[in-house]
């Protein structure tokens, strides 16, 4: 059990274009060495690109396809007598 309050949780500033703070996540984690503007290109290129194939908004594709990829149930480590078992566990809506 931690000592410490838990510390205070930091606010994604949301993407410049569509306005949505998963974007911009997604973009901070494709992004290297600072190439912000980079990074960008390549997303917004895809997004467009996704846009004139599918006839759907490009965020709309993003957010589905973000929805599948994300796990709905992780293992977390239970100690039972002297053996350690891993225990099927809902993740937190925080954490998704």
């Amino acid at each position: 059990m931690p000592r410490r309050a838990r510390p205070q949780e930091r606010k994604t500033a949301p993407d410049r274009k569509y306005g949505n703070v998963s974007l911009a996540q997604f973009n901070n984690k494709l992004m290297q060495r600072g190439k912000r503007t980079t990074a960008e290109g390549i997303i917004y290129g895809a997004l467009t690109q996704a846009e004139t194939t599918t006839r759907k908004p490009g965020i709309e594709i993003f957010e589905l396809a973000l929805k599948n990829a994300m796990p709905l149930i992780e293992v977390k480590p239970r100690r039972v007598g002297g053996a350690t078992y891993q225990v099927p566990v809902e993740i937190r809506a925080d954490r998704r």
